[in-house]
């Protein structure tokens, strides 16, 4: 199995490198900005790899990848699309400039290495491709609205390529972690309490739905599992998920650092 990462230099992205790297003849492309974590994981992921070090959001990303992957392999199994960020501001304070640069990197990222890759997807079909969205991309709330934005975007955008994709042979599938505790946000206030522990998991178990949601052929996998009941809720009773979601008490949804 060929694999390309993206966000692979810490976080879930380098916890999905290390899952992947247990299938039997995993071979990965890690890509993300930091050359020196990049080598690193490398070396240790105990399986071939190699990386490209490059910003996604960079007009030339997308074909720096393709060249890389067509230069070093003879077909492509997996893409998981995974580098992404969140930066916070109320849409008042923040304005456009902060949707649209989170736009450029959650989603229009995605887009454009999805589209380059592709064709090299359907020619090793089956094949499969995994978007990391977040549960921020089923319920927004304040604070946050660039993010869940470039998530809900992501989300729908999976959805139909999907379909679209089925018949290529070109599996789609969708990951929407919550809390995820990782370097960036260890999630202490939350661990901190047995109440809320239960809503932290870790990048392990989110690169184990990135698997399911990839060669395992899932359409969606919510991390942790319980957080698809927000998206149950979101249908069934709108008003009291927006009270909730609303109150001084509500935490924000997790995001992630950029890898």
């Amino acid at each position: 199995m060929v694999a390309v990462v993206t966000g692979a230099s810490s976080g879930i992205g380098e916890a999905v490198a290390h899952r992947l790297a247990r299938e039997p003849g995993a071979e990965l492309v890690l890509v993300a900005r930091r050359e020196d974590r990049l080598l690193a994981l490398a070396d240790a992921v105990g399986a071939p790899a190699t990386f490209v070090a490059v910003d996604v959001t960079d007009p030339d990303a997308p074909e720096r990848v393709l060249d890389h992957v067509q230069a070093e392999h003879v077909r492509l199994d997996l893409l998981v699309n995974n580098a992404g960020a969140g930066f916070r501001g109320t849409f008042a304070e923040a304005g456009y400039a902060n949707v649209k640069r989170t736009m450029d990197l959650n989603f229009d990222a995605v887009v454009r290495m999805t589209e380059a890759l592709l064709p090299l997807l359907r020619s090793s079909a089956p094949s499969s491709v995994v978007n990391v969205s977040s549960t921020a991309g089923r319920i927004a709330r304040g604070g946050s609205g660039a993010y869940s934005a470039s998530k809900f975007a992501l989300a729908g955008w999976t959805d139909a390529l999907r379909s679209e994709e089925q018949a290529a042979g070109v599996h789609v599938g969708n990951v929407l972690p919550g809390f995820i505790s990782t370097e960036g946000f260890p999630q202490a206030e939350l661990t901190g309490k047995a109440l809320t522990r239960w809503a932290v998991s870790t990048p392990e178990k989110a690169a184990e739905a990135v698997y399911q949601a990839g060669p395992g052929g899932k359409a969606e996998r919510y991390v942790p599992r319980p957080y698809a009941l927000v998206g149950i809720m979101r249908m069934v009773a709108p008003g009291l998920l927006r009270r909730v979601m609303g109150g001084n008490a509500a935490k924000s949804l997790a995001t992630k650092t950029r890898e």
